[in-house]
């Protein structure tokens, strides 16, 4: 029993971790892609001359709302399972960054998509099924 509860506690550990990164490097991304002018971005980011503007502004608000989702609903414990949404909502913006990259032959950018990918998905897997974090009461 006391293997369990030691194994639970690394686990719950580790998804805090995970999340933390997760949360600073979308925090940093979705601030950049909401506000920085677009020929700014660009230096570092060179796809985003090839989307509307538009676009670009969407993926990082969301990207941005994301990262708050994987940390908030679970330090407030209100409404926590909302950072397993938030996980699978960062999973799908990888998926979809992973496509639009291997579409455009940028082949180099497409391990970042996976890391972030995997991580955001065992975030989901973990607070779903694992650790999942109890709501106030």
């Amino acid at each position: 029993m006391a293997t369990q509860n030691s194994s639970s506690k690394a686990l719950n550990i580790s998804l805090w971790v995970a999340q933390g990164i997760l949360a600073a490097m979308f925090l940093m991304a979705g601030a950049m892609k909401s506000t920085q002018p677009v020929e700014q971005l660009a230096t570092s980011l060179p796809w985003v001359t090839q989307v509307p503007v538009a676009l670009v502004r969407f993926i990082g608000i969301s990207e941005f709302l994301g990262a708050v989702g994987l940390l908030l609903p679970s330090i407030l414990r209100i409404q926590p399972k909302l950072t397993v949404w938030a996980a699978i909502g960062i999973a799908t913006i990888m998926l979809f960054a992973l496509i639009f990259h291997a579409s455009k032959g940028e082949f180099s950018a497409i391990g970042m998509n996976v890391v972030l990918g995997l991580i955001a998905v065992f975030v989901a897997w973990g607070r779903a099924k694992k650790v999942s974090i109890k709501p106030k009461s």
